[in-house]
């Protein structure tokens, strides 16, 4: 029965991961309560999965980054990227982006990164951007604390054989990749679309505005009310009474209340205002200001698939929407009402407190100069790179467990006010705590109802005569699949079991297999959505899809045989 029903659970998962919106957290947590009240797990295996040392040692690592953001040197090194030859600046951006990305959170770095980047003054943002989130993927799988996934597969090793990953796994393997992969972001570089800003964001941002109920504009045509001649901003849709009126007639009558939704240059939404009868919801909260924010929803936060009308946007961060893009195209509906996506980028009118607001780091990452970022003076900031270093030689020798050393610099960034009790509770990353404890138990309870081993003895007798390496690539792939199909995280939680099991049932090392997850789950470089990194430069860029794939595929190509040939050359030879 507990192989049936844990048969049922991985098919329902993989199923809700592919096809709903649902997040990955909470699809792994409702799998995991299913396998403890069916009992296929214990309720002391449920627990103790929350404490796993690796999975202790990551969140850790997430809580240090709190502090190690707010390092000065990347807004300095990010100065001095910029060169009027394209190839030199993309050479500059991933010899600075990849060792930054070994040690520091790569999305931390992409952010900082891009902010500077986007406001180059020899190349339009299309051309840099993407290269740099590829860089910080790259930089990634250096070392073991380059990305959450590489602590995510180490921690699932740990629960299995007692030991986890070490930095030296990673380099050794991804070391010679990634400079081969680095060299050829460079030259493909120029294959990148040129997308000035003309034609690119300023063009594809919705605004909206309302027809006041007593204005001067109630009864007239919207030709009659000059709506038809704004240069930068075209009149998309009006939405009046739950219908949605589109194209929009130049005869066609303004009624009170009516809401008309625009696409165009952001920095022209002030011409809305000025139109007598017309006002934006900015203007009628009082927060409309000569400056606006601009900000792009964070992976991970609260506003992912909600609406800010059932948020209480206004309420929770003291601003208000005035324009939104995504994926360079125009998004129909009211802006209050649409649902919210990560990577979104969204242009803000805000109050006087929105920059202390507590929640703006969780949910936000703020693109404008306006906010401050608190970031560490340079004294402050060489003191908390040499501790870092220290903490990472340490490790890396054996001398100190790496969660002892993330614990004690954790404590020196508290003693020394680098980071508040506030901002940590507010950083505290429970949705990878909670996606990996679950993916713990459901691993687990994979193993005990020998689903996995069903699985895997159903493939080995395919593989007989041929070598277990024919194994690992298949694992490789099948991760690779999942990881552009369902985020990084989730690819590695519901692979490395199988990767496991397939290595023990085959008589062979682990350790390449465990490697294979993690960095196939890593080499998400076809689609903005596998990878945070893809996700933030998406709309500042104004990529489309087929501009991951178009510039991705040859990158993918060359990084999956680079590493399957070193993973043979280092453990199958």
């Amino acid at each position: 029965m507990d192989l049936w029903l844990a048969g049922l659970t991985l098919a329902s998962l993989i199923s809700a991961l592919v096809l709903s919106r649902v997040s990955a957290t909470i699809l792994f947590l409702m799998a995991a309560l299913f396998c403890l009240v069916t009992g296929m797990v214990t309720v002391d295996t449920f627990w103790a999965k929350t404490t796993n040392a690796g999975l202790v040692t990551l969140l850790l690592l997430m809580l240090c980054a709190v502090a190690l953001e707010r390092l000065p040197w990347l807004g300095m090194l990010s100065r001095m990227i910029d060169s009027p030859r394209l190839s030199v600046a993309t050479a500059r951006i991933v010899a600075v982006t990849v060792p930054m990305s070994a040690l520091l959170n790569n999305t931390a770095v992409v952010a900082s990164l891009a902010h500077v980047l986007r406001r180059s003054e020899h190349h339009v943002p299309s051309r840099l951007l993407l290269p740099l989130s590829y860089a910080a993927i790259l930089g990634g799988t250096l070392t073991l604390i380059g990305t959450s996934t590489n602590l995510i597969v180490s921690s699932f090793l740990e629960d299995q054989r007692g030991t986890g990953l070490s930095f030296g796994d990673f380099f050794g393997v991804s070391g010679p990749v990634v400079l081969v992969v680095g060299c050829l972001l460079v030259l493909l570089s120029r294959r990148l679309p040129i997308r000035e800003n003309l034609e690119g964001a300023d063009k594809e941002y919705t605004l909206e505005a309302e027809v006041d109920s007593d204005g001067v504009l109630v009864g007239k045509s919207v030709e009659t009310a000059g709506l038809r001649a704004l240069e930068t901003l075209y009149l998309a849709e009006i939405l009046r009474d739950g219908r949605t009126i589109t194209p929009v007639s130049p005869t066609e009558t303004l009624l009170p209340e009516d809401r008309l939704v625009f696409t165009g240059d952001v920095s022209d939404v002030a011409r809305l205002d000025q139109i007598s009868g017309l006002s934006t919801f900015a203007k009628r909260e009082g927060l409309m200001q000569s400056e606006l924010t601009e900000v792009l929803i964070a992976p991970g936060s609260v506003l992912n698939g909600r609406t800010a009308k059932s948020l209480g946007f206004r309420a929770r961060f003291n601003a208000a929407i005035v324009a939104l893009q995504r994926d360079g195209q125009h998004v129909p509906g009211r802006l209050g009402e649409l649902p919210l996506k990560a990577g979104d980028l969204l242009v803000l009118a805000t109050g006087d407190d929105f920059a202390d607001r507590k929640n703006l780091s969780r949910n936000f990452i703020v693109l404008s100069d306006r906010v401050d970022v608190r970031l560490m003076n340079p004294a402050s900031g060489l003191l908390a790179t040499a501790a870092l270093l220290a903490v990472i030689v340490l490790a890396a020798t054996g001398a100190a467990p790496l969660s002892l050393g993330l614990l004690l610099l954790l404590t020196g960034f508290w003693a020394a006010d680098v980071v508040s009790v506030d901002d940590l509770r507010r950083r505290f990353p429970f949705d990878i705590w909670i996606l990996v404890s679950s993916a713990l138990v459901l691993a687990d309870a994979m193993i005990e109802s020998q689903l996995i081993e069903m699985l895997v003895s159903s493939v080995l007798p395919v593989l007989s005569g041929s070598s277990s390496f024919l194994g690992l690539v298949g694992v490789f792939l099948i991760t690779l699949l999942l990881t552009e199909l369902v985020t990084n995280n989730a690819a590695a939680a519901l692979m490395f079991p199988i990767a496991y099991a397939f290595a023990d049932a085959a008589g062979v090392d682990v350790m390449p297999f465990a490697l294979a997850v993690a960095f196939a789950a890593s080499g998400s470089f076809l689609t903005p959505y596998g990878y945070a990194t893809n996700l933030i430069v998406q709309n500042l860029g104004s990529y489309t899809r087929g501009d991951y794939l178009r510039f991705g595929l040859p990158i993918a190509v060359t990084y999956s045989v680079g590493i399957l040939v070193m993973l043979h050359t280092v453990y199958f030879a």
